[in-house]
């Protein structure tokens, strides 16, 4: 499936002003805002809440990576072009139990 089909399939985010991507400490780390261009990451991002308890552990980053479908390859192939993507990789690569809150209107 493309990204477009599974974005389809997931949750709105019309009802959200974003998410964090928070560590340990509380401390956020990583911001999706609801703006345009970002939609499509917030939904991402909310349903791997929705799903993941808000944990963004190694099942939920992989699940995350899946969804993103084909803008994956072109993240590897230009970093920082997609930074929600980004973020999944790097955690894939060195998961720091990261947790995500999405932010209500």
């Amino acid at each position: 499936m493309t990204f477009a089909e599974i974005l389809a399939t997931l949750p709105a985010a019309d009802h959200l002003r974003g998410l964090d991507v928070v560590d340990a400490s509380g401390a956020v780390v990583h911001h999706i805002p609801a703006a345009p261009g970002k939609m499509g990451s917030l939904r991402v991002y909310h349903a791997l809440a929705q799903r993941f308890g808000g944990t963004l552990g190694a099942e939920a980053v992989a699940q995350g990576l899946q969804w993103f479908a084909e803008h994956v390859a072109d993240a590897r192939a230009r970093p920082g072009a997609h930074p929600n993507i980004d973020l999944l990789l790097a955690q894939q690569a060195a998961p720091a139990g990261w947790r995500l809150l999405p932010l209500p209107a």
